[in-house]
């Protein structure tokens, strides 16, 4: 099912009636294919779970309009869309049996689409070997891991064969091995159904992980659509450009003089095509190459050996965001007793931004 927001806003009005009404999301336009995996994705407070909200109904628009496929289903209440939703506290009913969990749904269809008692426990059962618990059918919510208590909550929303599955944080109660096995189980799922689905994180790696597309977003406002690998590679702005990986990335003060970057008095990188002026630079941690004649110098901090890659980590004056971490494979790692380290720059790994709007300025080499 395709979903599409036109204009989608929403205010919240402030608890000091003094103040202009809170803006959750703003103007929000965006198309959501058919059968695909979306990851809406930003810092807490930007407007993500408002707008999976709005989407399922539970919350109603200030203005904007929300279509499922061809229908308008603005006006209609969250039980009418065909909506999965799975939230952050698995939300199991404690005294149910992971069976009367998942059945809870079906049992709750009225007139045409209320089902015989076989045919809602082959759909549980279905729905449970989808998730692969269904050897816990009997057991109820205190005696499931936090990981099986999720998938219990998966299998519930899934049991009605909804158009749409909206996911508002689904692992952020897991620790770090089971969210990575649970964020593939739902990638896993999601390809097998084919149902288009919205996934609400935080988490950077864990939206581009599993993400078909990701949306993120700052304060309400959409920043940037595209692909993770995209994204990542070709940040539209700055905020973006920050927000996304790991170690994040490297932001300097330099400026661009006829067509060459320069940071503090370095001349460190052709920018065919940039205008001259100040800007904000952004390297990737793996955009340093070390290189004994390069033109980028910095002050060693320390070397840190983690196994395939190595993390150099360094000072420069004209680096905004604290100390410099550049990611080498472990063989070219530098020798740490030294006091200064050069790299050459990657181009591909080096990204412009305007001082004044911080929008990415595109340049060749």
């Amino acid at each position: 099912m395709k979903v599409v927001l036109k204009n989608l806003t929403k205010r919240f009005p402030n608890r000091n009636k003094k103040l202009p009404d809170v803006i959750a999301v703003n103007d929000f336009d965006f198309e959501i294919p058919d059968g695909k995996l979306i990851g809406l994705l930003g810092p807490s407070g930007c407007g993500k779970s408002t707008t999976l909200n709005l989407i399922s109904g539970l919350e109603k628009p200030t203005s904007g309009r929300v279509f499922f496929g061809d229908t308008d289903v603005t006006e209609l209440p969250p039980e009418n869309r065909g909506v999965g939703l799975v939230f952050q506290n698995y939300a199991l009913y404690p005294h149910l049996t992971v069976r009367q969990n998942i059945l809870f749904p079906l049992q709750n269809l009225r007139g045409d689409k209320k089902l015989s008692k076989e045919v809602m426990e082959e759909k549980a059962l279905e729905a449970a070997k989808l998730v692969q618990i269904d050897s816990l059918m009997e057991r109820k919510p205190s005696e499931l891991s936090g990981g099986q208590q999720q998938r219990v909550a998966i299998a519930r929303a899934l049991v009605k064969m909804p158009s749409v599955l909206l996911l508002d944080e689904p692992l952020s109660n897991l620790d770090a091995r089971l969210r990575l096995q649970t964020r593939e189980e739902i990638r896993r799922i999601q390809n097998e159904t084919g149902i288009t689905t919205i996934f609400v994180t935080h988490d950077q790696e864990e939206a581009m992980s599993i993400s078909d597309l990701i949306v993120v977003m700052k304060d309400g406002v959409l920043q940037q659509i595209g692909k993770p690998q995209d994204v990542y590679d070709m940040p539209e702005n700055l905020f973006v450009a920050k927000f996304l990986g790991t170690p994040a990335i490297n932001v300097f003060e330099g400026e661009v003089k006829n067509s060459r970057l320069y940071i503090g008095c370095e001349d460190v990188l052709a920018v065919t095509g940039a205008p001259d002026g100040e800007v904000w630079v952004g390297i990737r941690p793996e955009g340093f190459s070390l290189d004994e004649g390069g033109a980028f110098k910095a002050k060693l901090e320390r070397v840190e050996v983690m196994g395939r890659d190595t993390s150099v980590v360094s000072t420069h004056e004209g680096c905004v965001t604290g100390s410099i971490r550049s990611i080498v494979p472990s063989e070219e790692r530098p020798d740490g007793s030294e006091k200064t380290v050069s790299f050459s720059l990657k181009p591909f790994k080096t990204h412009l931004f305007s001082k004044d709007t911080e929008e990415r300025i595109p340049f060749s080499y």
